[in-house]
């Protein structure tokens, strides 16, 4: 990861961002034609990649196999609106400059954000070409689904966070994942022989990603036909808990252990336990790897607003419109944190999102109030500040998976939370 970024390198960003917009999949003549020509067309092989995921991020299911998580017969929960000048919002950025909201959303290459405040819609915009109606990949904010899903079984009895992993999974009893328990599953704490390094073809992380069918494998690479293949393959190193090491295929795991405790999968959980409840406007969908199985850790789909609706539960401990959805145990139970320190030792993660902590596959920051925080790749977002009574969902197709102004992100959400909380 490379979350350190100079104010130069930052200032570069935003001065380029206002000289002139960054293209949409329009203007790049993105899947234009029948067929489009191949310079311009977007192929399981390149939808990840600049400039064609502009393009490919909201159009998954045109690209790999996806598995849908159904709306349900519950009433849309209606997000009332009360629009507010936030375009002009100022936070201070790494560029050693103030910057507004609308240079940050226009820099971050922003598909689409949404601020819920006070439970009326404060502001909500699209660009490059999404709409209401569009469902937009969210990476590793699919973690923090199956985290939620993962603390209701715990509170309901039905997951034991004490237990190991082999318990629910023997299949995984000589892999790093054994003697983990679904605790540390769940806060990132297992010891293990991973790099999470995108940009690398033969690393950890992108085996893991030609595993779960979201990118083919380059010639000489593809050496497993599904994650559950890939996952008994990875080794131990050092010891389990005290730590904080972000491994994507942990969340597999986590939600392999799960499905076993359960008796049923990922997708039909969040659909069950969420996303049937919601009152939701569309369906959802995760993709599927090539064993027809959830990618956990990085394959949901959802549009803006259904995504504001899930923020909105977890903004309101588990309720909606004064009915349970899930226990308010499970939210307060990730709201507490962990150890800010044990996240601090891993310098570029500290530099992204200081004073934070993960827990039960969110970050939380517990600094003036609760805020919990849902991020994936590419810029996705879902921010919730209890205390301002606040989500923001911010939907993103950057040209890289980490940005050099990707912690004025987090600058931007927590100066937002500041300035609602002091507006109440």
């Amino acid at each position: 990861m490379s979350y350190f970024a100079t104010p130069e390198a930052a200032a570069k960003i935003y001065c380029e961002a206002r000289e002139k917009a960054p293209a949409t999949a329009a203007d790049l003549g993105l899947m234009q034609g029948f067929p489009a020509p191949e310079a311009q067309r977007v192929t399981w092989s390149n939808w990840i990649a600049a400039p064609y995921n502009r393009w490919g991020f909201q159009h998954v299911g045109q690209l790999v196999p996806t598995l849908t998580v159904q709306a349900g017969q519950a009433s849309v929960t209606p997000l009332p609106a009360a629009e507010m000048d936030l375009d002009g919002f100022q936070f201070d950025s790494l560029s050693g400059e103030r910057q507004t909201l609308a240079e940050h959303l226009a820099a971050t290459y922003t598909d689409a954000c949404l601020i819920l405040q006070g439970g009326k819609l404060r502001f909500e915009r699209y660009w490059n070409g999404q709409t209401p109606a569009s469902r937009h990949i969210m990476f590793s904010v699919t973690k923090s689904i199956i985290g939620l899903v993962a603390e209701t079984l715990i509170q309901r009895g039905i997951f034991d966070e004490t237990r190991t992993t082999r318990h629910y999974v023997p299949e995984l009893a000589a892999s790093a994942f054994g003697d983990a328990t679904v605790r540390q599953l769940l806060d990132m704490a297992v010891g293990i022989d991973y790099v999470e390094q995108y940009d690398d073809p033969d690393s950890s992380s992108s085996h893991y990603g030609y595993a779960s069918g979201l990118l083919p494998a380059p010639a000489g690479l593809g050496r497993y036909a599904s994650l559950y293949e890939y996952l008994p393959s990875l080794k131990m190193r050092g010891q389990h808990g005290g730590l904080f090491h972000y491994v994507t295929a942990v969340t597999e795991v986590l939600g392999w252990a799960m499905e076993r405790a359960s008796g049923k999968s990922s997708d039909q959980l969040v659909e069950e336990m969420l996303w049937s409840k919601l009152g939701v406007e569309r369906d959802a969908c995760f993709a599927a790897d090539p064993w027809g199985r959830a990618i956990t850790g990085a394959g949901f789909n959802a549009t803006l607003r259904d995504l504001a609706s899930f923020g909105r539960l977890v903004l309101q401990e588990g309720r909606i419109d004064g009915v349970e959805i899930v226990p308010a145990a499970a939210i307060r139970s990730i709201a507490a944190g962990n150890d800010p320190a044990i996240f601090a030792q891993d310098a570029e993660f500290a530099a992204w999102a200081p004073g934070f902590s993960y827990r039960s596959q969110w970050y939380v920051c517990n600094e003036g109030g609760a805020s919990m925080m849902a991020c994936g790749i590419h810029g996705q977002y879902i921010f919730v500040d209890f205390a301002a009574d606040l989500v923001v969902v911010k939907q993103s197709s950057l040209p890289a998976a980490e940005s050099p102004v990707g912690a004025d992100t987090v600058r931007l959400l927590r100066a937002l939370a500041r300035h609602f909380r002091g507006a109440r």
